[in-house]
């Protein structure tokens, strides 16, 4: 069985743009393989060991298939994992991000600023 370094396969699958940005994130702790945390760039995985991480807020599970030989177009480097990855949460389970207000409940407009103005008789 080959082996391979884990910033390399996570370069060649299209995980990260880069290797530097694979040896950035396994070195945060943002990858499991085989359920361990490890945080050296250098660990050899292979076909066989699943790899559990977080990019960009996205929970992947995928499982090696093949360690590959470069960095290949997107269809290419699909073939090197089996992805066994939750579906993601719908955005409708997530509470909104700004509080709900009622029409015309937030802060008036300039309009309505000049209209206050006029009935106080505040003109300039």
């Amino acid at each position: 069985m080959e082996k391979q370094r884990l910033d390399r396969w996570l370069f060649f699958s299209r995980a990260v743009k880069s290797r530097t940005l694979a040896q950035k994130l396994i070195e945060t702790g943002a990858v499991r393989v085989n359920s361990e945390r490890t945080d050296r760039s250098d660990h050899k995985v292979g076909p066989g060991d699943v790899l559990t991480m977080t990019v960009h807020t996205r929970l992947l599970v995928w499982r090696i298939l093949d360690p590959g030989s470069r960095r290949g177009p997107a269809p290419e480097a699909a073939l090197l994992y089996e992805d066994l990855s939750p579906p993601p949460v719908p955005r409708e389970a997530f509470p909104p991000i700004h509080a709900e207000r009622e029409p015309g409940a937030g802060r008036p407009t300039k309009k309505q600023r000049r209209d206050t103005d006029r009935l106080l008789g505040d003109e300039d």
